[in-house]
């Protein structure tokens, strides 16, 4: 009787949720020359369709204000590598007219093309425009995968002040001696960060500065980055307090984890919001080589489903443990939210924009979607600068908006509270907790974008000081500081 191979399987079938696949397949980083470069030009038409059509800058000054940007391999644990050799052989490309830069205004299409007979065959990416949708990267494809159909949005309310409405709220007047201090420290902000687009000053009842910048503008809407984050995790307590979701502590509901034997159930929203997830992806350098990287950007460099490739991230290390800042978890928690709204019958753009920018009058805030339609939940938003002072204000009041409560009990403490050792990330908001801003309490917490983006909230003060600012241009903090030091002095 021959014997029988040992067992090598678990025979007890997967305890899947009803129409529910197996294992996600694991997403390979493509670090080879190509893929690199490939992200490059698509980074650049990334940039200059958002600068151009979606934050209104003519063809001249975006030329101005953009900063070539490299990119290179995802880092590790507790670094990144160090990719100077590959800026410096960017900034040389563009300088010799390598790259060039193509733009079409009837179709708020930009193609960038990386022309360089030394590598072999030309790189080229497209990005588009579409109100609703910001900028849509498209990469090497001819268009978006999905139709960027026209929205339903709420329209602006010129007949309440701001915040509630879109007319112009009571302001400190520029002439009184008592905002002196503040406007001195704002035009000192201004000369020493030429990136700045504008700054605000307010409390609940009404602005005490509100200042731009040369290509800054009122009506303009500017880029957030990584402040997006901070509207999603406002989406997420949106939906616990709406009974969408259960708990923060609850393992994350996305839509390819559902197998239960799988380590990614060990994940909480908790530690997806805390960026404590320990996603990570393997990565190919296309010569043999591979290891585990965190990435950190490539979502907005990759023309691909932003949802999926986050949900088919490896669970490098144990859910809760290490904090590493990522794109990964926070589209994790994208995919969350499109579930939770399609799984009710509600179109999903619509929705998330009525679940919050739109319920608390942030008509101009626009998420960039994905080739596929996914809203990015981990950056590249846009809105003005009063409306982001709105998410601030919301917060201010501790989560209530026209005296409607829209966010739960407590969720304030909680998303704005760091709570892993060694970090001041809080529940996708940063807090000043290792005091990088010296004048401003311990407590003060900000959106936080990756060029120096803000919206700071000031609970102890009741004040908001927002500040939007272009990509890659690096701002002063300590003049940012001495205006906020003089924003509190003049409400204390």
């Amino acid at each position: 009787m021959p014997v029988p191979p040992p067992q090598m399987f678990d025979r007890v079938p997967p305890l899947l949720s009803e129409g529910a696949g197996g294992l996600p397949e694991p997403y390979v980083y493509d670090a080879s020359p190509r893929a690199l470069r490939s992200r490059v030009v698509a980074y650049g038409a990334k940039r200059f369709v958002d600068m151009m059509y979606v934050t209104g800058l003519d063809r001249a000054t975006a030329l101005k204000h953009f900063r070539a940007k490299a990119v290179g391999v995802p880092g590790g644990l507790d670094s990144e590598p160090d990719n100077s050799s590959r800026q410096a052989e960017l900034v040389a490309a563009w300088r010799s007219g390598q790259i060039s830069l193509d733009t079409d205004d009837a179709d708020r299409c930009v193609t960038v093309r990386w022309d360089d007979p030394e590598f072999g065959e030309p790189v080229v990416a497209a990005a588009i425009a579409r109100p609703g949708y910001g900028g849509i990267l498209l990469g090497a494809r001819r268009a978006p995968s999905f139709e960027p159909r026209p929205l339903r949005r709420r329209e602006p309310d010129f007949a309440r002040p701001w915040p509630l409405g879109d007319a112009d709220p009571p302001m400190l007047d520029r002439r009184e001696p008592a905002g002196a201090e503040l406007r001195r420290a704002a035009d000192h902000f201004f000369e020493t960060s030429s990136g700045v687009y504008g700054v605000l000053v307010a409390t609940p009842e009404r602005i005490l500065l509100e200042q731009y910048g040369d290509h800054g503008a009122p009506d303009r809407p500017t880029p957030s980055w990584s402040m997006t984050k901070a509207i999603t995790s406002t989406l997420i307590a949106r939906m616990l307090h709406e009974g969408w979701l259960g708990s923060v502590y609850d393992p994350a509901p996305a839509p390819l984890w559902r197998d239960p034997r799988a380590i990614h159930r060990l994940i909480t929203i908790d530690d997806l919001l805390r960026m404590r997830s320990g996603l990570g992806f393997p990565i190919s350098d296309g010569g043999g080589r591979s290891s585990v990287v965190f990435e950190n950007s490539f979502v907005y460099h990759n023309a691909e489903d932003a949802f999926a490739t986050a949900q088919r991230a490896i669970v490098a290390t144990r859910p809760g443990s290490v904090f590493r800042y990522i794109n990964t978890g926070i589209n994790v928690l994208g995919a969350i939210i499109r579930d939770r709204i399609e799984s009710r019958g509600l179109p999903y753009h619509e929705t998330v924009y009525g679940l919050l920018a739109d319920r608390i009058g942030m008509t101009s805030y626009q998420h960039s979607a994905d080739c596929l339609g996914n809203l990015i939940a981990s950056g590249s938003g846009a809105a003005r600068l009063r409306d982001y002072a709105k998410l601030g204000i919301l917060y201010l009041q501790d989560g209530s908006w026209d005296g409607e409560r829209l966010l739960p009990k407590g969720w304030v403490d909680y998303a704005q509270t760091p709570t892993h050792r060694g970090s001041a990330y809080t529940a996708c908001f940063r807090a000043n907790a290792d005091r990088m801003f010296p004048s401003l309490p311990p407590d003060t917490a900000w959106a936080s974008g990756a060029s120096d983006q803000r919206v700071m909230i000031l609970r102890r003060h009741e004040l908001v000081i927002t500040v939007t600012n272009e990509t890659d241009h690096p701002i002063d903090y300590a003049a940012l500081d001495r205006l906020g030091a003089a924003a509190v002095a003049l409400v204390s």
